[in-house]
């Protein structure tokens, strides 16, 4: 039955070459198992995770009193690279689970067991490291002085615990916000990128931030949708539901309440940042001057026009 799953991939076989060119190991002979695949164990995630906000702090203490860093040529290369091992692993995911959902039907894609293949397994322990490479975004910016937000912290964080979560838990489901995330993140650091080295405003910025919410509500309904059947399954029978789902039930409903606050938060910073804007106090006062000097220069032109017709009548 498993054999049915592991169907024939056209990018992925590339990608498993230069893997193993790289690690030296052959992806085919890779699982995930906790306590001997590197960064596995709860106890590791937990010590990067708080390392990862440590260095942050540290790194803003030191630059405080010195100059910005302009970092243009390696923050180019790094969004590049990004945008380019986010576009392998969208598509090798996809190609994958497309031809599952074709010949096994979508509920399968997302509940079998055996639609959580090895090669499915491989492509998200790799977008699993990738999310401790990310962090990088944050060292840049740290280093350029940038402001950091509570949501930019929080997202970066709690996204490389949710992929060990998947992990972790084996879901089948995990294909979903997994490929959808690496498809968003392709056109965002395509975005970076082209920000890096081109000052001009992106007129699609605000769209960016929309297809960000879209993820978060394509997510909740297809994880949602997993854990309800799950649990109608197996505890409530008497509920309607489509069968078990694969999938440790502890890691999806944690998986639910991360999702559900990035949905709250992008909404948040959706609605700050295109939809609240207020003028500073200096740009109201700019205006206010601009048009109280503007009505007074109509008022004095309507005085000099009634001066002269004045004048050319008794002329």
């Amino acid at each position: 039955m498993e054999g049915e799953y592991e169907l024939k991939g056209y990018v992925y076989p590339y990608f498993a070459k230069g893997l193993q060119l790289v690690t030296g190991k052959d992806p085919a002979n890779f699982k995930f198992v906790v306590g001997e695949t590197p960064l596995s164990t709860f106890k590791e995630v937990a010590i990067l995770f708080c390392l990862y906000y440590v260095v942050i702090f540290l790194i803003y203490t030191f630059m405080k009193n010195r100059k910005p860093f302009q970092l243009k040529g390696i923050a180019f290369v790094h969004n590049c690279f990004l945008c380019f091992i986010s576009l392998v692993l969208c598509v090798s995911i996809f190609e994958f689970i497309i031809q599952i959902a074709v010949k096994h039907g979508f509920l399968n894609s997302v509940c079998a067991k055996e639609a959580y293949t090895q090669r499915l397994e491989v492509l998200y322990y790799c977008n699993y490291l990738v999310k401790y490479y990310e962090f990088i975004d944050t060292i840049f910016l740290a280093l350029k002085k940038k402001k950091l937000d509570f949501l930019h912290l929080y997202h970066h964080g709690m996204t490389m615990f949710i992929c060990w979560c998947q992990l972790y838990g084996h879901a089948t489901i995990t294909w979903g916000p997994v490929a959808i995330n690496l498809f968003v993140h392709v056109i965002m650091y395509y975005y970076y990128a082209r920000t890096t080295i081109i000052k001009k405003r992106v007129w699609w910025k605000k769209y960016l931030t929309t297809l960000q919410i879209v993820q978060f509500v394509i997510d909740i309904f297809l994880i949602y949708g997993a854990t309800y059947t799950y649990f109608a399954y197996n505890f409530f029978p008497a509920l309607p539901n489509f069968g078990n789902c694969n999938g440790d039930p502890v890691m999806a409903i944690i998986g639910c309440a991360v999702i559900t606050s990035y949905l709250f938060l992008f909404i948040s910073f959706f609605k700050k940042t295109y939809k609240g804007k207020k003028p500073s106090p200096k740009a109201a006062q700019d205006v206010k001057k601009a048009a109280s000097t503007g009505k007074s220069t109509a008022v004095k032109a309507k005085n000099n026009i009634k001066k002269r017709a004045k004048s050319e009548k008794f002329n």
